[in-house]
C-alpha cells in the first residue's frame, strides 16, 4: 500500500507521489512569536512530526522547513505595550517554541528561516509580481504594494471560495486599495513606527506583509515547486490562499499538495491567544508528563478536532504507563533470557496500513496497544520468545510517534531523576517482604505490600521475583 493524504485543494484522498522519488520536501507556517505557544499551535509540529517521522522509516529523504514569523503587527503591539524592542520580544518567545519543541520530543526542522532574514527574496517577489501586472503601489504615496486579486482567476481556488463572494477582513487596512479584497504584499513605513521595522526598497521604506513572507521563504529554500505545505486549517484562507496566489502569479509550481490540521478547542472554541483560552504548553506540561501530552495531540487523526480536556490527557498518561509496564517487564525477561533485540523489527501490516491512510493515527494507535496486550499475555504465559519479538515490534511502533521512553529526547528531560533512589527504596521493602513470606510472617508481608499500595505503587509477584510500578 502507497501513502495516501487528504490533499486541501482536491478536497479529496490521494496518493502521494513525490515530486523527486526517494525525497519529501514540505514547508509548514511556524509561528508568529507575538508570544508563547499554547498546544494549540504545537498541535501542527506533533502532526508533521509525525508524518515526517513515517516519511523517514518508508525510505525517503525528508527535508522540513519550518518557518518563524518574526515581525507582524501584532508583535509590533505587544512589544510596545511591554516597553521593549520588537525584535526582543520576537526572539524571546522564539526560545520559548524551541523550548515547547524540546518538551515534547520534536526534531528540529531541518531549517527554521526567520522572516527578517529574507527581505531581499521578497523584494525580489514583489518586483516580479509587479512586473507581470499582477501587484501594483498604492496611489496615494504610502509605500503599500498589493495583490490584485482581480488579476489572477484562480484566486480561491484553494479554499474553493469564489471572488465574489468573498468580504474583505473587518480589520483591513483600505488605504490606497484598487480592491477591498486586495491583500498587501508590501506595507509602507508608517510615522511613529520603530525605523528598524523598516527595509528600503524601489517603492520606498516598509516592512513585508505575511503573505509575502512564506512565499519566498519557500522558494528560497524548497525551489519553485515542492511536495507539501502545511498548517493549521485557519490558515487556509486566506494566507494559504494568498500564498498559493502570488506564488503561482509569479510562475511558480509552489506545494502540489496541502495538508490541514484541525484545531484544539477549549469548550468549544478555538484554542488562540485572542480568545485568552490558549493553554501554554509549559502550563500543561507541568501538571501531565510531557510524552502523554505528546501522545494526546498526535493520538487523534490530524484533520479531526480535539477538545482539550484534563480527563483526555489522564487516560492518555495511564495509557502510556500500560506501555511503559509491558516495555519493563519484556526488557526483563530479554535481559534474563539474554535474547539479542531484534535487528530491524518488522512493523505490524495493520499498523502500516493505518499510517499510510491519510496518516491515521488512531488506527495505528489501536494496533500498537492490541501487540500490548498480546506481549501481556505472552509474558503471563512466560512465552520468552514471543514476548521478546513483540517488544521489539511495540519499541518500533513508539519510535514512529516518538514515544519510545528511553528516547534521548526523554532522557534528557530527566534531570532529577529520582527513579534510582526510589527504586533502591522499594526493593529493600520488598527484600523485607520476600524474607517475611520465607518465614510464613503473612502479617508483616501483606502490610508492606498494603503500605506501597497506599503510595500508588502496584506490586506484581513475577518468577523473577517482585516487580513494583507506578
Amino acid at each position: 500500500m502507497t501513502l495516501s493524504l487528504y490533499d486541501s485543494a482536491r478536497g479529496a484522498k490521494v496518493p502521494f507521489v513525490p515530486l523527486v522519488p526517494g525525497e519529501v520536501s514540505i514547508y509548514c507556517c511556524g509561528l508568529t512569536v507575538q508570544s508563547a505557544p499554547h498546544i494549540g499551535h504545537i498541535r501542527k509540529e506533533v502532526v508533521f512530526d509525525v508524518l515526517r517521522r513515517w516519511l523517514t522509516v518508508t525510505g525517503h529523504r525528508v527535508t522540513l522547513i519550518t518557518n518563524v514569523t518574526d515581525i507582524d503587527d501584532k508583535i509590533l503591539a505587544k512589544s510596545a505595550e511591554r516597553g521593549v524592542p520588537w525584535y526582543a520580544h520576537a526572539y524571546a518567545n522564539e526560545l520559548e517554541l524551541h523550548r515547547a519543541y524540546a518538551a515534547l520530543g520534536l526534531a528540529p526542522p531541518t531549517y527554521e528561516p526567520r522572516a527578517t532574514g529574507h527581505i531581499p527574496e521578497m523584494v525580489e517577489l514583489v518586483q516580479i509580481l509587479i512586473d507581470k501586472g499582477h501587484a501594483y503601489v498604492a496611489a496615494n504615496g504610502s509605500g503599500d504594494v498589493y495583490f490584485d486579486v482581480r488579476s489572477w482567476p484562480q484566486y480561491g481556488e484553494l479554499s474553493g471560495q469564489k471572488l465574489a463572494e468573498m468580504e474583505p477582513a473587518a480589520d483591513a487596512d483600505p488605504r490606497g486599495k484598487r480592491d477591498p479584497r486586495d491583500f498587501a504584499l508590501w506595507k509602507g513605513y508608517k510615522p511613529g513606527e520603530p525605523s528598524t521595522t523598516a527595509w528600503a526598497t524601489p517603492w520606498g521604506k516598509g516592512r513585508p506583509g505575511w503573505h509575502l513572507e512564506c512565499s519566498a521563504m519557500a522558494g528560497r529554500y524548497l525551489g519553485d515547486e515542492f511536495d507539501i505545505h502545511g498548517g493549521g486549517i485557519d490558515l487556509r484562507f486566506p494566507h494559504h490562499e494568498n500564498e498559493l496566489a502570488q506564488s503561482r502569479a509569479a510562475g511558480r509550481g509552489f506545494a502540489r499538495y496541502w495538508l490541514h490540521n484541525a484545531w484544539v478547542t477549549a469548550a468549544g472554541e478555538k484554542m488562540s491567544k485572542s480568545l485568552g483560552n490558549g493553554l501554554l504548553v509549559t502550563e500543561v506540561t507541568a501538571k501531565w508528563p510531557a510524552r502523554a501530552v505528546r501522545a494526546y495531540l498526535a493520538g487523534p487523526h490530524y484533520r479531526s478536532q480535539i477538545e482539550f480536556s484534563a480527563a483526555a490527557l489522564d487516560e492518555s498518561a495511564a495509557a502510556l504507563a500500560r506501555v511503559d509496564s509491558f516495555v519493563t517487564r519484556a526488557n526483563e525477561v530479554r535481559g534474563h533470557t539474554g535474547a539479542a533485540p531484534v535487528g530491524v523489527p518488522a512493523l505490524p501490516p495493520a499498523f502500516r496500513e493505518a499510517l499510510d491512510d491519510d496518516l491515521g493515527t488512531p488506527a495505528a494507535l489501536a494496533v500498537l496497544y492490541d501487540k500490548v496486550r498480546e506481549g501481556n499475555r505472552s509474558l503471563d504465559a512466560q512465552d520468552a520468545d514471543s514476548a521478546v519479538t513483540i517488544l521489539a515490534e511495540v519499541e518500533a511502533m513508539l519510535d514512529v510517534f516518538g514515544l519510545r521512553a528511553d528516547a534521548p529526547a526523554w532522557a534528557s528531560q530527566r534531570t532529577d531523576d529520582l527513579t534510582p533512589v526510589v527504586d533502591g527504596l522499594v526493593s529493600a521493602l520488598l527484600e523485607q517482604r520476600t524474607a517475611a513470606r520465607a518465614r510464613r510472617d503473612y502479617a508483616a508481608a501483606d502490610a508492606i505490600r498494603d503500605h506501597l499500595t497506599a503510595l500508588g505503587l502496584t506490586i506484581e509477584d513475577t518468577p523473577q521475583g517482585p516487580r513494583w510500578s507506578r
